[in-house]
């Protein structure tokens, strides 16, 4: 019984010490076992239709590189490339190595725009269409020097500026008829040299609706019976047409061109056309006493007033003998001038512009 029982104990102890062995035999198999719930699985390829078409695009996405010299063959480095397509906003710039050359990567396939400029280079485009998956390489972009242009800014001097305007105020004709020469709707007109005020002066003067309204009033003048020394008939008329046209021709030269030249005042009416009516009624009927001088202020006018009292007084000269009155006719045909002048302005004011078509100068006095 005892002999049994330590077999029996030898046995037990003998397979425990073979269950040690298996146990540390087996531990870095089990280590292994229980940590591989913990490491993760690498995840499986997408696959979803919007991976599979990235995919494909990124396989035909293209590759456009190319060059740029300028017209001696030279290099450009740094000039900037500009890559712009159809259903983009905005292009995509780079700039050229130390070879001149430019690459884009993962260009879509597709018509495309290349736009190439450097400072002091004129411009370069490019345009071609890439296909999928292409390495496209431009041909040589060549940049020339850029062509200067300079802008030359002609100005009249204010001798060449007055005959512009004076050609233009001989255009000036009420219902495009009647001579309205001296009368400038610029309010700064270019003061007028004497050759100017002559030219005024000989072109109102000889104008042919002057010399058919000077028949029209010798005519009155001899109907009424005026100046009846100078008699009726052919004879009478002839006398009286002289007579009229010596008043004009005088009255004009003296008070438009000789006195203005010798005092330096400008001859013409300048036109307002802005303000109340009172003002410029007023304005109007001051202007037949106070003119522009060439120097742009205003100013007694003096040429105005001599000039109508010389030419009353070259009247005295052809006027028959009984209608000559001395310095009483002197001085009442300068006042009858001078009231003459005064309403002549206010028509000028107000109404002759509306009569007269296609005025040159109008744009110009309403800005």
């Amino acid at each position: 019984m005892e002999f049994t029982t330590r077999k029996f104990l030898d046995f037990l102890g003998r397979a425990f010490c073979l269950g040690l062995c298996v146990l540390f035999w087996s531990l870095p198999a089990l280590s292994q076992a229980a940590a591989a719930p913990l490491v993760a699985k690498a995840p499986l390829p997408d696959q979803s239709p919007s991976a599979f078409a990235h995919q494909a695009s990124a396989q035909q996405d293209a590759k456009i590189s190319g060059k740029v010299v300028d017209q001696t063959g030279v290099e450009v480095v740094g000039a900037t490339v500009t890559l712009t397509r159809d259903d983009q906003s905005s292009g995509i710039s780079i700039v050229t190595d130390e070879e001149g050359q430019f690459y884009f990567f993962n260009v879509p396939p597709g018509p495309f725009h290349l736009t190439v400029s450097s400072p002091g280079l004129a411009s370069q485009d490019f345009s071609a269409t890439l296909q999928p998956a292409e390495s496209l390489v431009t041909p040589l972009l060549m940049l020339v020097v850029a062509t200067q242009v300079t802008q030359v800014e002609v100005t009249l001097t204010p001798e060449e500026l007055a005959t512009a305007e004076i050609k233009d105020q001989e255009k000036q004709r009420v219902f495009g008829v009647i001579p309205n020469f001296y009368v400038s709707y610029v309010p700064d007109a270019a003061p007028l040299k004497p050759k100017h005020k002559f030219e005024l002066a000989w072109k109102s003067s000889t104008d042919p609706f002057t010399f058919g309204a000077v028949g029209l009033v010798a005519g009155i003048n001899q109907a009424a019976g005026r100046w009846s020394g100078y008699g009726q008939g052919a004879q009478g008329f002839a006398k009286r047409y002289g007579a009229s046209y010596a008043d004009v021709f005088t009255g004009t030269y003296i008070g438009g061109a000789v006195l203005p030249s010798l005092l330096k005042q400008d001859p013409r009416y300048f036109y307002r056309g802005k303000g109340s009516k009172a003002s410029r009624f007023f304005y109007a009927l001051a202007s037949s006493v106070i003119c522009k001088g060439d120097n742009g202020r205003w100013q007694p006018n003096y040429s105005s007033v001599m000039g109508n009292l010389a030419a009353g007084g070259i009247a005295n000269l052809y006027y028959p003998s009984k209608d000559r009155h001395g310095a009483g006719l002197v001085f009442s045909t300068a006042f009858i001038r001078m009231g003459e002048m005064a309403v002549a302005n206010i028509f000028q004011e107000f109404l002759v512009p509306k009569l007269t078509p296609n005025l040159p100068t109008r744009a110009a006095s309403h800005q």
